[in-house]
């Protein structure tokens, strides 16, 4: 591993009244993914947010599914985040910036990021369907909202066309790891530092 990055490793645990949730992330990966939510379609997008970020991730999650998803969906985007946070601790040595361009057949959408600890998600993502399956295309937001509030990123999320929903979830899913992916590399101009004027990455 490049020198100035500690092993950016990490686990969380979280449970509520709603759901029980555990999540490990290892940041330097290969994209190896071990994911159980109860919730078919929104595992499928986990283990791409995995594969493609290169970011190894296990999630381990029971919720309240009587009821709906959403609990589940956004809990784990909760877990997940502050693992990702807890994972780079201070941030130094990161790339920090990216933004990918993302073609799924059809369909075209765009992920900004900036790993600044200042937490926002931007959103401009339509379906044309509230279902993709039995899954609600609105909790494909419920996810990343919390897991940009977690993490501590800035995340903008365009999707310009697409005619399929579940091309469209999948592109903004990919998007996201690629760009993270290429923001959370190290940079070898600055092995060690913090990339900001501020000298913190914490607020």
């Amino acid at each position: 591993m490049t020198s100035g990055i500690e092993k950016r490793k990490a686990s969380v645990s979280r449970k509520t009244k709603e759901t029980e949730i555990s999540v490990s992330v290892d940041v330097d990966g290969s994209g190896r993914f071990d994911v159980s939510t109860g919730v078919g379609f929104f595992d499928h997008m986990l283990e791409q947010l995995s594969r493609h970020s290169l970011i190894d991730i296990t999630v381990k999650a029971k919720g309240d599914l009587h009821i709906d998803d959403h609990h589940t969906v956004e809990d784990t985007g909760i877990a997940l985040g502050q693992a990702i946070a807890k994972a780079l601790g201070e941030r130094r040595g990161i790339t920090r910036y990216a933004s990918i361009d993302l073609a799924m057949d059809e369909t075209l959408t765009r992920a900004a990021v900036d790993v600044s600890g200042r937490p926002f998600l931007v959103w401009h993502v339509a379906f044309s369907s509230p279902k993709v399956g039995t899954f609600d295309t609105e909790l494909v937001r419920e996810f990343f909202q919390a897991l940009a509030q977690n993490a501590g990123i800035t995340l903008h999320v365009l999707n310009h066309y697409g005619a399929n929903n579940h091309h469209i979830a999948e592109t903004c899913f990919k998007a996201v790891a690629r760009s993270l992916r290429i923001a959370l590399e190290p940079d070898p101009r600055q092995p060690g530092a913090i990339p900001s004027t501020k000298g913190t990455l914490s607020s």
